[in-house]
């Protein structure tokens, strides 16, 4: 009678043991399916969503900070048309993004529309000085009117240039050159990004998620349109993806995101990097690839984008995007800070630029599984373009086009402590939980299961021997 209990204790332990296993095995699918629910019902645009309350307002800081390139040799560029030296001057830092989405209209379709406030407020904790250090720089009128005054009525605008004492280069605060100053050859407001406070980014309307989760925060329309109007190209005017402070959830490293920024007038793409801890998160690094700026004879995409042959050696040169026709004509050009994956000429052109992939390169940490850019580095390079001409005095002894750097950017915005804590208690502690009760029901189960048999095994060969004996 011991020996059939012993026998069915150890049958009935194992066949517990192998229960308990399979039920932790069950809760892996199970537990993933709940994530997935959850994630999904969470990252819709809609009042009430976790997704909602991180759109309409941004949680994070979001800086500005702006790098002017002053210039060291003005006199012997105009007298003798050497080539321009540089030296890099900032952080100039300035809040922006604080303002919330307005006009938020819910659409019909699983739509929502809205606006984007511009706002900037100046950091003098993070500046290297005050708005009213003063810089040399490119003079934004001279070079907007060679581009934009035909060249048989150059005559006239070496009259104005010269009425209105202006010249190739010019002495201006860090204020005047980003916010607007009242310029005397164009007797109007001009500034690198003149007028900002008080201005809009959009009318952009985006997928809400509500009934596919997998186009939550794709862009349907920007400005009223499906595509934009600036390249003459069906292709370079598609408008692709987010605007890269989302992404739809369930991140997959091996496809590139893709997004649409405003300040490049261009949808864009960005691969992923490597994954790194970010505050006791894991996120997945994504970069802006090389290719994006290359030229059309190594990128063919990039050939729509070439506007001008003359200017960019046909359509050879690497690392500059001309987006004059997002800017009324004006001949300014994107860039990566100090001209990185640019040509060679470029900073041939103009002496002082030091690229490095560190300091340099435009970046996002994406949380894979809410699809949440948690930290975020967009850097981009504002460039004028000028050249010579028989006409013009500023420009006679100027020998080439020559792609001049004003100021770069880097945008930036991370997850703070508090956000961090929220985060990981809300979906990250519950995931570790589950995955945790997971391992723990099937490693239990298994040792349960693999002692009594083992022990059963032994048993029965020590019951055997005694019969026999």
């Amino acid at each position: 009678m011991g020996c059939c209990n012993m026998r069915c204790g150890l049958i009935a332990g194992a066949v517990f043991g192998a229960v308990v296993a399979i039920f932790g095995g069950v809760l892996i699918p199970l537990g993933n399916s709940i994530i997935e629910g959850t994630v999904k019902k969470e990252a819709v645009i809609e009042p009430g969503t976790t997704a909602y309350d991180n759109w309409v307002a941004t949680g994070g800081k979001v800086y500005r900070q702006f790098w002017f390139f002053e210039v060291k040799n003005p006199l012997e560029i105009l007298q003798h048309g050497a080539k321009p030296v540089v030296v890099e001057k900032g952080p100039y830092t300035y809040w922006t993004r604080y303002l919330p989405k307005e006009n938020i209209t819910f659409n019909p379709n699983q739509t929502v529309s809205f606006l984007l406030p511009f706002g900037a407020i100046f950091e003098p904790s993070m500046s290297v000085g005050p708005e009213e250090d003063k810089v040399t720089s490119l003079n934004l009128a001279v070079a907007g009117a060679y581009s934009l005054v035909p060249k048989v009525l150059h005559s006239v605008l070496e009259n104005l240039i010269k009425t209105s004492n202006s010249s190739l280069f010019q002495h201006r605060t860090v204020k005047e050159m980003l916010w607007g100053y009242t310029d005397p050859l164009l007797k109007g407001l001009i500034g690198l990004f003149a007028p900002y406070n008080g201005t809009y980014d959009g009318f952009y309307t985006v997928f809400t998620g509500k009934e596919d989760i997998s186009k939550v925060g794709i862009i349907d329309r920007w400005q009223g349109k499906k595509s934009l109007t600036f390249w003459n190209d069906k292709y370079c005017d598609m408008i692709n993806g987010t605007d890269a402070s989302s992404f739809p959830p369930f991140v997959d490293k091996k496809k590139p995101l893709y997004f649409f920024s405003s300040d490049i007038c261009r949808s864009v793409s960005a691969g992923f990097q490597e994954s790194l801890d970010l505050k006791g998160i894991e996120v997945y690094r994504f970069t802006l690839q090389p290719n994006t700026l290359a030229s059309p004879t190594v990128n063919p995409d990039n050939q729509c984008f070439c506007r001008d042959p003359k200017t960019t050696k046909n359509c050879t040169m690497a690392g500059v995007l001309d987006i004059s026709s997002c800017q009324e004509g004006k001949p300014i050009y994107i860039s990566l800070p100090h001209f990185l994956h640019g040509s060679a000429d470029l900073r041939e052109t103009v002496l002082g630029l030091n690229p490095s992939e560190e300091h340099h390169v435009t970046y996002m940490d994406v949380e894979p599984t809410t699809g949440f850019t948690l930290r975020f580095a967009k850097r981009i390079q504002v460039n004028m373009m000028y050249g010579p001409s028989k006409v013009i005095t500023v420009l006679k002894k100027v020998k080439d086009y020559t792609i001049f750097p004003v100021v770069w950017l880097n945008e930036t915005a991370a997850l703070d402590d508090e956000t961090a804590d929220m985060f990981k208690k809300e979906l990250i502690s519950r995931i570790d939980m589950l995955e945790t009760i997971q391992k723990a029901l099937l490693g239990v189960g298994l040792a349960i299961f693999g002692l009594c048999l083992i022990s059963f095994c032994i048993f029965n060969v020590r019951n055997n021997q005694i019969k026999s004996v």
